[in-house]
């Protein structure tokens, strides 16, 4: 998706603080989706039916750690890996990517059993775990990476998200306006190193308080 860099919002300077740039103990390249367009730390044991989903609801951290939770790992979930979709620039690095200027939305891709973890209901718990009305931002975070946005792989991802998107707008999220980009998935670009089970490996670390588990009815 090509983004107009006009209208970007700058990240605010208390998020820059609390969210490091870089790491002098882990490998900071930046990682670049694989041939396979399958992003995983082990390819060779992902089955030939598995299915990617890739979402935006903020800074990347909490968003991997609250859905590995959900969706364990071993039980449907292959892997995840957070990073960079939806922008202009090439090789995108967190720093820049935090300016805000080259159009990227942190974003979590996960690798999934479609016979274990339906596709629908990833993007409701994705409704459930963040506020989707807060155009651009969720909590502290500002700025169009830190925006709501499905990035659909087909056709079928597409009609389920706008389907599931009209849902939780009446009965979900009534008090304001979905702001969720539904749009085709481009590039990925994987995030470096460092921010790979971020908070597994830094316990301590930065959550956004915008991320947990709504207590909503199903959805009719």
């Amino acid at each position: 998706m090509a983004s107009s860099t006009s209208h970007l919002l700058m990240p605010t300077f208390l998020s820059r603080l609390l969210r490091p740039f870089s790491s002098t103990s882990l490998n900071l390249t930046p990682g670049t989706e694989s041939a396979t367009g399958i992003t995983t730390t082990s390819s060779s044991s992902i089955p030939a039916n598995a299915q990617k989903c890739t979402i935006a609801a903020g800074c990347f951290w909490g968003v991997e750690k609250i859905f590995r939770k959900q969706f364990s790992v071993g039980n449907g979930l292959y892997d995840t890996k957070v990073g960079y979709i939806g922008g202009d620039a090439s090789h995108p690095s967190y720093r820049a990517v935090c300016t805000g200027r080259t159009g990227h939305a942190e974003a979590l891709q996960m690798v999934y059993d479609p016979e274990k973890i339906s596709y629908a209901s990833l993007i409701e718990f994705f409704y459930k775990m963040h506020d989707p009305t807060t155009k651009n931002r969720q909590g502290m975070d500002s700025g169009t990476q830190y925006r709501s946005a499905i990035f659909f792989h087909d056709q079928e991802q597409e009609s389920v998200a706008k389907e599931i998107t009209e849902k939780v707008q009446k009965q979900w999220w009534r008090q304001g306006v979905v702001s969720t980009e539904i749009v085709p998935a481009g590039q990925w670009w994987s995030a470096e190193e460092y921010h790979q089970l971020y908070l597994d490996n830094n316990p301590g670390g930065y959550e956004c308080p915008a991320h947990y588990v709504r207590n909503f009815k199903d959805l009719e």
